[in-house]
């Protein structure tokens, strides 16, 4: 397992990523795990509605959390309501778009309305949406700044507008296509 290539003893949050072969495939090989104590939570990442309606009809412990894609851009907002109904945190990675979404023109004008950065707007959009996040930054002042997003909220018209970038028609699945 990966505990021990790590050098630890207990792996916090264990994900299956990519459902490919089946959503339940390789999940009772998870609940093994949680359950020997190696794991302390178990998950899953781009799973869809779907994905997550079949792991939870068939295995014993439902997934922790689902790691998806999730900014204004891709905004899924029927996934976000499937794992809201299963009880399992949806988690945002990739809220910058790998960066391509600081410079949108439509989160720098917000960003500029509330005296923020483009990335600590995207941030709150997160947040305000219920979204654990992680945001990726190799830069200590960057990092810094990510963390300062918790003394200001958007509008209800800030957000609104934001919503209206996604580019998913909201849908409930976690990829727009697969690669397997």
């Amino acid at each position: 397992m990966s505990a021990r290539r790590l050098g630890v003893e207990q792996i916090d949050l264990y994900l299956v990523h990519w459902p490919e072969g089946g959503a339940t495939r390789a999940w009772a090989g998870l609940e093994r795990a949680r359950e020997r104590g190696l794991a302390r939570s178990i998950g899953v990442s781009n799973f869809s509605a779907a994905d997550l309606d079949a792991v939870i009809a068939a295995t014993a412990i439902p997934p922790a959390v689902n790691q998806v894609e999730f900014n204004p851009q891709h905004y899924r907002r029927a996934l976000l309501d499937a794992c809201g109904r299963h009880h399992v945190a949806a988690e945002a990675y990739s809220p910058f778009g790998t960066g391509r979404y600081v410079a949108d023109t439509t989160v720098a004008k917000i960003a500029r309305q509330a005296g923020r950065t483009p990335a600590q707007v995207l941030l709150r959009w997160c947040l305000q949406h219920g979204l654990i996040v992680i945001a990726k930054s190799t830069h200590r002042a960057r990092i810094h700044e990510n963390a300062q997003i918790f003394g200001f909220a958007l509008s209800a018209e800030d957000m609104a507008e934001l919503d209206a970038l996604d580019q998913t028609a909201g849908t409930d699945r976690a990829l727009e296509s697969t690669w397997w």
